[in-house]
């Protein structure tokens, strides 16, 4: 049942049709669908797959590389486990050369990461194998895949040993956007409104593996209170395990998500070392930027500001939700988020969440602008009288100022609430000092209620419905 994943698609299709053996890297989160896409596009051509076994040990690993070489082919029954991955990789070249068919042949190693144990030359062995059997044939395909970013962009994308500038592509698996977590539910017979989907999202973000325990007939409410809060839900403490499988060392970047789950508009790298009080800079800048690389963190600089003034923001929505409602309220049970959901801290959170969701749905709301095809910068801005959610910065003189609400009407727009606008509009101009032309933009819920102060100050009203179109 794939949906989506175009793109993705289309180069592992590429790498089947050429002319040479090719090595692909593929990483992402841990759910987000990486081994599936891989068995799904390549299941008529995987001649062997291997699954790491997390906190395996060295002969864990050469064990479980041995019996899948058994239950591939028989004439290994009375082979001895390999002492060694240089052995183990001997072993796969032999079986390898008895394959007659001219066909594409695919090696399949996931979760490469976790077979790659301390001093177990695993890495060495891999790259002896590719440089010295694989490229000297055209019909095989290689392809290393890790839910662990930091390690595969650190180890084999940015490799500076065997596999320098070998690779052939590779391919960051992100989470669904709304457009293809709508496809996904509409696969499974769940038919929900577009407010409806954005509330899950906001919950549990895009992650297929997450999605998939949508239940048909349940609210969005009742879903996420079962999976959520109820004792024994599956994603109750989802946060803790995706860290731990990810990261070494996951305490440290915890600290690092928990400063970050507690501001809105992001904070400086000197704040953000600060506040989670690294004693070492080094482990401090390694660990950030593996939770970067793995996309829970966002990097955003502010409009008119230099890349150190850089803002770096929570952006996985499971772990903004979690920190905020499901660590708080362990242990209740049943029915805890139908009592908190109503409440005025869940709707206020909501404004935040949705800002999170529109920055990355940025493509959309250009195509719904009609701008998608003309080059933009885009950021925020703030001083201490007023901040602006999203600045579109066009090459065409025009600058968007994107006032993002989430509400469950469209909005109407009060005199109060036109002079605070106007006076950010002002605000922007006299700091920014720009000479291009100014744009208020509304992104909403619903909409915006049509009077005579919308009809003066907003150039421009888009609705939650732009988010969820597919992207050019």
């Amino acid at each position: 049942m794939l949906v989506g994943r175009k793109k993705e698609i289309g180069i592992l299709n590429d790498m089947l049709n050429s002319k040479s053996s090719e090595l692909i890297a593929v990483y992402g989160r841990r759910r987000v669908g990486k081994t599936f896409l891989i068995r799904e596009i390549y299941k008529r051509h995987i001649v062997f797959e291997i699954t790491g076994y997390y906190r395996g040990s060295m002969r864990d690993q050469l064990r479980n590389f041995y019996t899948q070489l058994k239950t591939s082919s028989s004439r290994f029954d009375n082979e001895r486990v390999p002492e060694d991955w240089f052995a183990a990789f001997q072993l796969l070249e032999d079986y390898l050369n008895r394959m007659k068919s001219a066909q594409k042949k695919v090696v399949f190693i996931d979760e490469f990461p976790w077979i790659a144990t301390a001093r177990s030359k695993f890495l060495t062995a891999f790259e002896h194998f590719w440089n010295t059997y694989c490229t000297k044939r055209n019909d095989l395909v290689i392809v290393v895949c890790g839910s662990a970013a930091s390690f595969m962009v650190n180890h084999i994308i940015k490799n500076k040993g065997g596999l320098h500038n070998r690779l052939s592509c590779k391919i960051q698996l992100q989470a669904f956007n709304l457009h293809e977590a709508e496809q996904f539910l509409m696969r499974k017979s769940i038919h929900l409104s577009h407010y409806d989907i954005v509330l899950l999202y906001m919950a549990i973000g895009g992650v297929p593996h997450y999605l998939e325990k949508i239940r048909k007939g349940e609210s969005v409410a009742q879903n996420i209170d079962r999976l959520c809060f109820e004792e024994g839900g599956d994603l109750t403490d989802e946060f803790n395990e995706v860290f731990s499988s990810l990261f070494s060392n996951s305490k440290a970047h915890e600290k690092i998500i928990r400063v970050l789950s507690k501001t809105r508009q992001g904070i400086t790298r000197n704040d953000l070392l600060e506040q989670s009080k690294f004693g070492s800079g080094g482990v401090y800048s390694k660990t950030l930027e593996e939770l970067i690389e793995s996309g829970f963190v966002s990097q955003y600089t502010p409009y008119a500001k230099k890349s150190r003034n850089s803002l770096y923001r929570l952006s996985d929505e499971y772990s903004l939700f979690y920190l905020k409602f499901i660590e708080p309220n362990k242990g209740l049970g049943t029915g805890t988020w139908m009592n908190l959901f109503p409440k005025q801290t869940y709707k206020s959170w909501t404004g935040f969440a949705f800002e999170t969701i529109c920055l990355k749905h940025i493509k959309q709301l250009k195509m719904e602008l009609g701008i998608d095809r003309i080059y933009t910068t885009h950021s925020s801005w703030f001083n201490s009288n007023a901040q602006i959610d999203l600045v579109i910065d066009r090459d065409d003189r025009i600058i968007n100022i994107c006032e993002v609400k989430f509400y469950n009407n469209p909005i109407t727009i009060s005199k109060q609430y036109y002079l605070n606008l106007k006076n950010k509009l002002m605000q922007f101009k006299n700091n920014s000092k720009t000479n291009k032309n100014i744009f208020l933009t509304m992104v909403s819920t619903f909409g915006v209620t049509e009077n005579a102060y919308s009809l003066e100050i907003v150039t421009n009203s888009l609705t939650m419905d732009c988010l969820f179109e597919e992207t050019r």
